[in-house]
């Protein structure tokens, strides 16, 4: 999972693999799989966003903004950046404007127009790739976070009015520190997630530091904040998630601080994308797993019976043919198809019994062209295979014989 998009309304989530597949979950359906947009191999997608109410946006290391059909689960239109490739892209509150990071250093607004996008102009340009945005809630702000540094622009005159080095309190540092996840608040304070695995509060206006946490060892990747800006997730490069709250240092006192909650370890590689919604804590890592952990303070029930842990497809990959004893598994640009191996002995369910007969891979059949395979299936009698991308349809007549496999395209 590369990156998660929460719908504003909190109905649905949009979320991207590393293959350039989009996915929505609708909240309200009991976390169902909506839809599904097959990958491409020129799409990647570093980040997603909702914007103008229903619309999708993506956008990648390709460089290009892409709106996404979601009746037509397709990629509509595609937009060129003209920044080189895109690391980072958020829109405004409203929804009626995008702003996205580029690797030379600019930031980009592009304007929201029934039927696309359209360039609106660019921002103070600086060196180094821009590799986290964040809006300020009102509009008037955004922090766009970049390797050793971070600045706060001003929206109106296009102007840098901050620049904060993350490293400045780190006697001789050594290893260059990158911001990997930025958060504006409305309350002028900048939360900012980065390598060395802190996540720091800043008073931009002021340039200080507020408050520093190390939550981990390794990195801290992905920050994720809540609507009411009392609560923030946080992923890192261990597979652990954080969550940050703002309580009373006194009971009934005024002053706030933020407090570190225990680490939630369901992942077992990096966390690169979170999402709070406003019952839940979302993430999703490098090991293809979505989690869905439900506030506690919203539930009536048992914490293990609202846990949702999405560690299986939702769609068919692996097809078999039960007469012939084959399987078919599905690969974004191939097909394998494997015959199954036998045993002579017999035993209980569970048991593994010695085999007699390998597993035999017969073939790999890959797809032409640079769509990604959407979906795919063996017949019951070993014969046809056939696949699907999302513009065409491939039939192929299976021949086993004794020595090997042919396939003869129909």
């Amino acid at each position: 999972v590369r990156c998660l998009a929460c719908h504003p309304r909190g109905a649905r989530l949009a979320l991207a693999r590393t293959d350039g597949a989009v996915e929505v979950y609708n909240f309200a359906a009991n976390y169902f799989q909506e839809k599904v947009i097959p990958g491409h191999e020129a799409r990647s997608v570093e980040s997603l966003c909702w914007a103008a109410g229903d619309r999708l946006f993506g956008a990648g290391l390709g460089g290009d903004i892409t709106e996404y059909d979601l009746s037509g689960l397709s990629a509509a239109r595609g937009v060129d950046g003209g920044g080189g490739p895109i690391w980072s892209m958020v829109a405004n509150s409203s929804g009626t404007q995008l702003a996205i990071g580029c690797e030379d250093g600019s930031v980009k607004i592009f304007q929201v127009v029934p039927g696309g996008i359209q360039f609106e102009r660019n921002l103070d340009r600086r060196k180094g790739r821009v590799l986290c945005l964040s809006w300020h809630p009102a509009g008037t702000h955004i922090v766009a976070g970049s390797i050793d540094f971070f600045r706060v622009i001003n929206v109106t005159s296009g102007q840098t009015v901050q620049r904060i080095m993350v490293n400045h309190q780190v006697e001789k540092a050594k290893r260059e520190c990158v911001v990997w996840a930025i958060a504006l608040l409305s309350s002028n304070t900048v939360v900012s997630a980065d390598s060395f695995g802190r996540v720091q509060f800043w008073d931009w206006e002021q340039g200080t530091l507020a408050e520093s946490h190390t939550i981990s060892t390794s990195a801290a990747l992905s920050l994720a904040v809540s609507e009411k800006e009392d609560s923030i997730v946080v992923g890192t490069s261990t597979g652990a998630t954080y969550q940050l709250q703002l309580l009373p240092v006194k009971l009934g006192g005024l002053e706030k601080r933020w407090v570190r909650t225990k680490p939630f370890q369901f992942h077992s590689h990096d966390v690169r994308a979170v999402a709070h919604s406003p019952t839940a804590l979302i993430s999703g890592g490098l090991d293809a797993q979505l989690v869905i952990r439900p506030l506690m303070e919203k539930m009536q029930k048992s914490y293990d019976a609202v846990l949702r842990k999405f560690t299986f497809p939702h769609r068919r990959l692996v097809s078999c043919a039960r007469k012939a004893r084959l399987l078919l598994f599905q690969f974004s640009q191939y097909l394998e198809l494997w015959r199954l191996g036998s045993t002579e002995e017999t035993g209980k369910d569970g048991e593994i019994l010695p085999l007699c007969q390998m597993p035999e891979h017969l073939v790999q059949l890959k797809s032409k062209g640079p769509e990604h395979i959407y979906c795919s299936c063996v017949s019951p009698c070993g014969t046809w295979i056939g696949y699907s991308t999302a513009s065409r349809f491939q039939l192929y007549r299976v021949h086993c014989d004794g020595d090997g496999v042919s396939l003869r395209k129909v």
